[in-house]
C-alpha cells in the first residue's frame, strides 16, 4: 500500500478512517484476465465496504469477469451490500466457479456494537448468507476474527445457514501471531476495558477454536483455521 497506494507513515495511524481505490480497476482487470486464473477478492480490503455504495466499483468488476471469466472468483466480505449485485453474481456463477465467503464474527450484538459498530448485525449477516445460498451461490461462513461469543451458538447458526464446512481465525495479537494481519490498537483497548483479555490469550483462543471444531465435527462438518482454511476458498 505504501508503494502502490501512495500512503505515508502518518496514514497508518488513521487506518480504517479512509479508503483508497483504483477508479479504473475494471479496465485494468480486463487486460489481465485469463481462463486459468483463481482470484480472491479480497483478503486485504472488503470489496463491499460502505464506500462501495457510492463508488459502485464491483458491478464494473463483475461485468469485466463476465466478459472474460477466470476459473475461480472468490469474494470475501462482511457487507450486506453484496445483495445489490445478486443478479450479476448469479450470471457469473454460470460461467465460472464462484464462491462467497461471508464473515460472521460473533453471535452477540453487544459485542458487535463494541468492536464492529458500523457492521451489520448477526441476524442481518445470517440472513444475507441464507439469501445467497438459497439463490444457488456457493456460500461459506468465515468465523473471523472470532470475537467474544457463544462458540456453539455461533457455529450452529453458521452451519444452518450455509450447510457447508466452516473456516475461521481467532482475534490475533502479535504475541500469538508472528506474521500476517493482527488486530488494531483500538480493539486491544476495547478488550482491556471490557475484560475480554481471555479472547486475546493463546490458550483462550485455542479453547474457542476447539469448541467450534468439536461442534462442527459432531454435525458432520469441518472447521479449518488460518491460511490453510482460507486457501480452500480459491481451489
Amino acid at each position: 500500500m505504501g508503494i502502490y497506494g501512495g500512503l505515508k507513515p502518518e496514514d497508518w495511524k488513521r487506518w480504517g478512517q479512509f479508503t483508497t481505490y483504483k477508479s479504473n480497476a475494471a479496465e485494468l482487470l480486463s487486460g489481465e484476465l485469463r481462463p486459468t486464473q483463481r482470484i480472491y477478492c479480497s483478503p486485504l480490503v472488503d470489496p463491499y465496504q460502505p464506500a462501495e455504495a457510492e463508488e459502485q466499483m464491483m458491478p464494473r468488476i463483475l461485468d469485466a469477469l463476465l466478459d472474460a471469466p477466470p476459473r475461480v472468483f472468490t469474494i470475501q466480505t462482511r457487507g450486506t451490500l453484496i445483495l445489490r449485485d445478486l443478479h450479476r453474481l448469479l450470471k457469473l456463477s454460470r460461467v465460472l466457479k464462484l464462491r462467497v465467503s461471508f464473515s460472521i464474527t460473533t453471535n452477540r450484538d453487544d459485542i458487535r456494537r463494541l468492536y464492529e459498530p458500523h457492521c451489520a448485525t448477526f441476524e442481518e449477516r445470517i440472513g444475507v448468507v441464507r439469501t445467497l445460498r438459497d439463490a444457488g451461490i456457493e456460500t461459506y461462513a468465515t468465523l473471523a476474527p472470532l470475537l467474544p461469543c457463544d462458540p456453539e451458538a455461533l457455529a450452529g447458526a453458521a452451519l444452518e445457514a450455509t450447510h457447508r464446512d466452516l473456516i475461521g481465525d481467532p482475534l490475533h495479537i502479535r504475541a500469538t501471531k508472528r506474521h500476517g494481519a493482527t488486530t488494531r490498537e483500538a480493539a486491544l483497548k476495547i478488550s482491556s476495558v471490557h475484560d475480554h483479555g481471555d479472547y486475546l490469550d493463546a490458550a483462550g483462543q485455542a479453547r474457542v477454536v476447539e469448541q467450534i471444531d468439536r461442534f462442527a465435527r459432531e454435525a458432520g462438518f469441518t472447521f479449518t483455521t488460518g491460511p490453510r482454511g482460507f486457501a480452500r476458498l480459491a481451489l
